[in-house]
């Protein structure tokens, strides 16, 4: 990068700093990353292949008998003040960084799944990557998400359980949506865009 960056907040989890793109000029940027990581900064070899900052699911249960629905959770999300509908999701731990991309994305994905959900993935599961990289939101943020899908066979919903959350995460309670339900909420729900990624994965042929 060869122009200055100063940096105005720098948090556990969030960071924002003033990108100086020209004498008087300040662009800002919320980021996950520190200093060194910025997204900005990386050369197109690099950026092409990172790891993401997180991951979101498309879970799919298939039941014998029954015809296939999406699962989602209702989490609430501080920054809307509310519980919304959601995909399970979450961030790619810094163990998992060393991988290639594909391992640090699968990892996490499954590590996501249980804590979510109490889903442990097991053998005639299937999981796929449907894009391995994602910007939320480029004009704010160098936030990014890889969408993966998850096929769960032979689980009963009994397994289900939001008890392994992390620290601050809320959750309330879990949904299984058929197509029906599923292509009416991309119309109407107030969710995040990796959601309704998840919807659209969900539904696609």
């Amino acid at each position: 990068m060869d122009y200055p960056v100063e940096t105005l907040l720098d948090t556990r989890f969030i960071r924002v700093y003033d990108l100086q793109y020209a004498p008087g000029r300040h662009y800002y940027s919320a980021t996950r990353r520190t200093l060194g990581e910025l997204v900005a900064d990386m050369p197109e070899e690099a950026f092409r292949t990172m790891v993401p900052d997180a991951v979101s699911l498309c879970v799919v249960w298939h039941a014998e008998g029954r015809k296939d629905r999406i699962l989602l959770n209702r989490e609430y999300r501080y920054p809307l003040g509310r519980y919304v509908v959601s995909v399970p999701a979450g961030l790619i731990d810094p163990e998992d960084r060393g991988r290639d991309r594909e391992d640090a994305i699968r990892s996490a994905a499954v590590r996501e799944l249980f804590e979510e959900t109490g889903i442990t993935f097991r053998e005639g599961d299937r999981f796929r990557i449907v894009n391995p990289c994602l910007f939320s939101s480029p004009g704010m943020t160098d936030e990014s998400n890889a969408v993966a899908r998850i096929d769960l066979f032979g689980h009963a919903e009994s397994e289900l359980t939001q008890g392994n959350a992390a620290d601050g995460e809320k959750f309330g309670g879990f949904l299984l949506a058929g197509a029906a339900e599923a292509a009416e909420m991309m119309g109407r729900e107030a969710v995040s865009v990796y959601t309704w990624i998840g919807l659209a994965e969900f539904l696609r042929k």
